[in-house]
């Protein structure tokens, strides 16, 4: 990455997405068998890097019918740069 290219994603908003899996007791809900197992792949600042991590975990899992991966969009939960409400 250049120095242009890492300027500019400094730039971008920063939208939070995670990526977290684990397997399923059953595969037509999303409650996880265990949550002591649960797999946290990653925290992303944007969509399409979550995705990438989503897909490769997910495609990594596919043997295991019960296994199931999921991308959480958390910038909708909270804006670290704009809410303010928990600073001291």
């Amino acid at each position: 990455m250049t120095k242009t290219e890492d300027k500019t994603r400094r730039n971008e908003p920063q939208l939070l997405h995670i990526v977290l899996g684990g397997e399923l007791e059953d595969v037509r809900k999303t409650r996880f068998k265990d949550l002591s197992k649960v797999d946290f792949v990653g925290a992303y600042p944007n969509y399409a890097t979550a995705f990438n991590a989503w897909k490769e975990a997910a495609h990594s899992s596919v043997d295991n019918a019960h296994m199931r991966y999921f991308i959480i969009h958390a910038h909708r939960l909270f804006d670290p740069e704009h809410d303010h409400q928990h600073e001291h």
